[in-house]
């Protein structure tokens, strides 16, 4: 039994176990994890085994606590059968052969008390190791919700990380994109057009004042003209 007690009060202990509390002492979460994973799985295949065995005993009790039981009915029988045919011979007068029949129910009455005796005495360690069963199947079962827990937890963690360093990258990429201030470039290419445009412009009115220049020459030319015809009809 205490081989069986120290199997339950461990398969207890995992079951317990305060993963928030264990995570928050572990220097690599995830690493953590994998190995209790590891640690959970080997130790439910462990206690599984073990569990077997003890309901494999169990049931052997089970089956010769039956035996017992049946032994004992049929015995009984066998004793009520020799009793009857030892009153019988008694009342037709042949009371030696009665006296045999029953010595013969008297030892059928002793084998059904031992078989009796037997069923009693394997009763309470049945019932024990029924209890213990019961216990070691629900220890079982919250191992198996425990491990269920684990893994969630690792994967939420892995998602968590996976999530962590694509926001990361994200970060890296836009930092990245800000040192180059691809605006920057714009704005100069903005510069050069402008300045492109006000070279234009120079050239369009340079070219506009030389040509009112001209116009302007020209305009002096008709006036030499006219004072010179002016001139000339006072002469005359």
């Amino acid at each position: 039994m205490s081989s069986k007690q120290s199997i339950l009060g461990r398969i207890a202990q995992l079951a317990k176990a305060n993963v928030n509390a264990l995570l928050d002492q572990a220097e690599d979460p995830q690493k953590m994890l994998d190995q209790l994973i590891r640690d959970y799985a080997s130790n439910i295949a462990e206690a599984e085994e073990a569990v077997a065995t003890t309901i494999g005993d169990l049931r052997l009790m089970e089956q010769d606590h039956q035996e017992d039981v049946a032994a004992a009915k049929e015995w009984g029988a066998k004793a009520l059968a020799a009793s009857r045919k030892a009153d019988e011979l008694r009342s037709g007068g042949q009371t030696a052969e009665a006296d045999r029949f029953d010595n013969l129910a008297k030892v059928a009455l002793g084998r059904q008390l031992q078989s009796e005796k037997e069923a009693r005495t394997a009763e309470p360690t049945i019932a024990a190791q029924t209890e213990v069963v019961a216990k070691l199947r629900t220890g079982l079962d919250r191992m198996g919700a425990k491990l269920g827990e684990l893994k969630a937890k690792r994967d939420e963690l892995v998602a968590r990380a996976r999530s962590a360093q694509a926001q990361n990258r994200m970060m890296d990429a836009v930092q990245e994109v800000d040192v180059l201030d691809p605006t920057s470039e714009l704005s100069r290419f903005e510069d050069k057009v402008r300045r492109e445009e006000a070279r234009a412009l120079g050239r369009q009115e340079l070219a506009a004042s030389s040509l009112d220049a001209q116009f302007e020459q020209l305009d002096s030319l008709g006036d030499s003209a006219e004072i010179e015809a002016r001139l000339a009809a006072l002469k005359s």
